[in-house]
């Protein structure tokens, strides 16, 4: 590619033809503040924060969106730069509420630290008329507060152009625009899927989840309460970073740890049921072609996924497997066979589970999800609560000793633990079911076709002499895509992975929040799925298949994969819903 030169603060840079000036300085390690700006989704140049001087324009340019061209001039710092930066701050602020010491952001807030960056006091220079704080707690997972948001658009962007759902974006016009939903409805009356990728991107604390945090400790200090907790692969990917720890460290021994010293009478691993999941899944995946099933089967460990194709792919609720997720067999086999083994009666469990997914809130309400007479999970918290949590009950995280999940269902294996990136579900139930309907060991466990951060990726496999045609999407964009292929007849699969998030897990809803900058510049999901793919490796135990703890359920409780038992433990329904329907 053609690199052309210019001046940034009298440095020369020189640039790939084409590059913005944000990109520029980049390069030359100068970060020009933003705050709407997200690569590829959201380059609209709005908020004004990354103005910059160039030599011979009437008027400072956005840096973000403005091309460099050979020889230009540029300087990010002069007093005009910065006065103009600070303006924008001050009238930004002037139309937000700066309750920051109670907001959920405090300390991890964009405004906040440019804010602090520029120099820019709560003295309200130009306060005046206010949106009014508008509440808008309708949907399972979320609150929205538009008192705090300062129209930065990010949300409607990666909401439409990403998720292709759409269900907010900006209302009204002038000084009366606001994010909303569609004829002001609430969030909760749309055909939002709960994926949390508007919380997600969020620069303040406009967006947060629904938090239940004193739910969990009032659980826990109630003495009649036997209280259980699973975490999902992801949250070990990603738990770190609340704590200063660089993007991709593994701190799943510490975060083990940190939730038996909160209080919790057992901690187990999400893994345990993620490897039950592969069980039931490849049997029925392996009965559905054996025996003229619906095909292609597709996953159904994605709870915004799932209502995603209940709302715009109602027709083609019959090809989900009817598997539960790994969150909620966990909870339906802590709620008996765990329940049994230990002598408790399953209205005395709380279960609780630590996820990356905001739509996990969602999910646990769902209907067909309570298969010993109580809810499988009762309370879901995200990567985000959990940290708060371990935050307010004064443990020093870094400082805790590496500890290990409770027995029986803490042992995970790893094909368990790839579940929280995209392809890691298909490449888990691969081993599996090659190995079933074989009956042969396979000479590599690795299916690398479906690994990798692509939106939509595909591979055939010769298995017992059939070709097997597998798909994995991740986005819900990149799932309609996907979809639209397969009803049209432009593609024919067998199976297919789809994961609402994209990325998968790791890139989820409820994991930590990282400013606009690391977005734009890091590979987040790529760092995060590394620490997944290094466990798999490290992991004695492989195939879900080969998971003591899960042979011991089938042999002395369960019988085998697709059994009346676990068909009514394991295994739930879906609904056709309307487009405005929750």
């Amino acid at each position: 590619m053609e690199n052309i030169t210019i001046k940034i603060n009298g440095i020369e840079v020189s640039a790939p033809k084409g590059s913005t000036i944000l990109e520029a300085a980049r390069l030359a390690h100068i970060e020009i503040p933003t705050l709407c700006f997200l690569k590829e989704i959201n380059e609209i140049a709005a908020c004004r924060m990354c103005v910059v001087e160039v030599k011979g324009a009437r008027s400072l340019v956005a840096a973000c969106v403005y091309p460099i061209n050979e020889n230009m001039e540029v300087w990010t710092n002069t007093p005009k730069v910065l006065e103009s930066r600070k303006k924008t701050l001050q009238l930004l602020l002037s139309n937000h509420d700066r309750k920051c010491l109670s907001c959920v952001r405090s300390g991890n807030c964009e405004l906040q630290q440019l804010a602090k960056e520029l120099g820019v006091d709560d003295e309200g220079k130009y306060d005046g008329e206010r949106t009014p704080s508008c509440i808008d707690d309708s949907a399972a997972h979320m609150i929205r507060d538009n008192s705090k948001c300062i129209l930065c658009r990010r949300c409607s962007a990666v909401c439409e152009k990403v998720q292709g759902i759409g269900v907010i974006g900006p209302n009204e016009r002038g000084f009366a625009t606001f994010i909303g939903s569609p004829f002001e409805m609430g969030l909760g009356e749309t055909s939002c899927v709960s994926c949390g990728q508007c919380i997600a991107v969020c620069p303040t604390g406009a967006l947060q989840e629904k938090s239940q945090i004193d739910e969990v400790l009032a659980a826990i200090a109630d003495p009649a309460k036997h209280v259980i907790v699973q975490t999902a692969p992801a949250v070990r990917a990603g738990l770190g970073e609340e704590f200063g720890y660089p993007i991709g460290t593994n701190v799943e021994g510490k975060m083990a740890a940190a939730l038996r010293r909160i209080g919790f009478d057992k901690v187990f691993d999400t893994d345990f049921s993620a490897d039950l999941t592969i069980m039931e899944e490849a049997h029925e995946f392996i009965d559905r072609v054996q025996n003229g099933g619906v095909l292609p089967m597709i996953t159904s460990c994605s709870p915004g996924w799932i209502k995603y194709c209940e709302h715009y792919f109602p027709d083609m609720t019959e090809n989900l497997s009817s598997c539960k997720s790994p969150q909620q067999m966990f909870g339906a086999i802590a709620k008996s066979y765990y329940a049994e083994k230990a002598g408790l009666d399953p209205k005395d469990i709380v279960s609780v589970s630590i996820m990356p997914c905001t739509a996990k809130k969602f999910e646990v309400q769902r209907p067909d999800q309570a298969a010993n007479g109580v809810p499988d999970v009762d309370i879901s918290l995200t990567t985000r609560e959990l940290a708060r949590m371990i935050k307010r009950v004064g443990l020093r995280f870094t400082e805790l000793p590496d500890e290990k999940f409770d027995a029986p269902l803490g042992l995970g294996t790893g094909a368990a633990v790839i579940f929280g990136t995209t392809g890691g579900v298909m490449e888990a139930a691969l081993r599996t079911a090659v190995e079933t309907l074989t009956g042969k060991e396979l000479a590599s466990l690795d299916f690398t076709e479906v690994r990798g951060m692509e939106g939509i990726k595909e591979a055939t496999y010769n298995v017992a002499g059939m070709d097997v045609k597998v798909a994995v999407a991740s986005g819900l964009g990149n799932a309609r895509k996907l979809l639209n292929k397969v009803k049209s007849g432009e593609a024919n699969y067998h199976f297919i992975e789809i994961m609402g998030c994209p990325g998968g897990c790791i890139n989820g809803g409820g994991q930590p929040q990282q400013p606009g900058y690391v977005r734009n510049t890091v590979d987040i999901r790529a760092l995060r799925a590394k620490v997944l793919y290094d466990s798999d490796k490290d992991n004695p135990i492989r195939k879900s298949h080969e998971n003591p703890a899960i042979i011991e359920l089938y042999d002395t409780y369960l019988g085998k994969p697709g059994s009346s038992k676990a068909h009514h433990l394991l295994h739930t329904t879906y609904v056709k819903r309307k487009i405005n329907e929750i």
